[in-house]
């Protein structure tokens, strides 16, 4: 009844579901993994966000690169903001995916040392993107700012390519060590996301708390990949014994025929 399953058809339809199966588990494994990964950082991000701010000098230092458990950590630092040498990052995106600029403005310890400021976003002043744009100041003299601290961007990271030969004062990525050649100075590693002082008339515009990673995604396409593996053992039972049966019934329609007497009346 089951010498079918030694067909060519059957063997190859056999092969590909024994091969499914254990790709499925392994998908489903890969997809509980990231699931893991991913809820891991949204603890590490949200436990950075409710820690108590500290000094940035306890976490970083000029050459320093800021660790995943050092980044969203919030810091504070008192000193001075030098508008003289304010820059804008190119090509930044707002809440509702405007294209502008973030305003990068060090701010200067009294130890001389200099911590890097993204001090929120602004709007693109026209189509060229050629001339430095107009900035709302900062607070003047001597003050104290808290931020969330981020890593020094690289390409590599962010992917954003580091463009040469840009208009004055406008740079591609926020990164210290470029920063501290261009200043001349001791740039603290990394930089910061200003969250207080808050700029008069919302601008620039501060930056948001980062949003979790979409971990229950990756725990859905797991259990998803899981029960396909499970299905494919049952469709093939499903499919076995719907060609036995159907085989069944050709075979016997045919002994019928073969059975049922003739009864054309025979020609004269």
């Amino acid at each position: 009844m089951y010498r079918f399953l030694l067909s060519r058809q059957w063997v190859i339809l056999t092969l590909v579901a024994l091969l499914l199966i254990p790709t499925m588990i392994r998908l489903g494994i890969w997809q509980m993994h990231r699931y893991e990964e991913r809820t891991a950082r949204n603890q590490l991000v949200a436990d950075a966000l409710s820690a108590e701010p500290v000094p940035v000098e306890k976490l970083t230092s000029p050459g320093h690169t800021v660790t995943t458990d050092e980044r969203y950590h919030t810091v504070s630092a008192k000193g001075r903001f030098d508008t003289a040498d304010e820059v804008v990052v190119r090509r930044r995106t707002n809440s509702d995916d405007e294209v502008g600029y973030h305003v990068l403005t060090p701010f200067v310890l009294a130890d001389g040392k200099v911590l890097l400021v993204n001090r929120g976003w602004i709007p693109a002043d026209g189509p060229s993107q050629t001339a430095f744009p107009a900035i709302p100041a900062p607070p003047k003299g001597e003050i104290t700012v808290t931020g969330r601290l981020m890593p020094a961007e690289t390409t590599a990271a962010s992917g954003i390519k580091d463009l040469k030969g840009l208009p004055d004062r406008q740079v591609m990525l926020i990164n210290s060590a470029q920063e501290a050649r261009r200043l001349g100075a001791e740039v603290l590693g990394g930089y910061i996301v200003l969250t207080t002082p808050e700029p008069k008339g919302d601008t620039p515009e501060l930056l948001g708390k980062p949003g979790d990673e979409n971990a229950a995604l990756n725990y859905a396409y797991a259990i998803q990949w899981w029960l396909f593996a499970a299905g494919v053992p049952l469709g093939w039972v499903i499919l076995v014994r719907r060609e036995r049966r159907d085989r069944a019934e050709a075979e016997a329609a045919a002994r019928a025929a073969r059975e049922s007497p003739d009864t054309e009346p025979a020609a004269v």
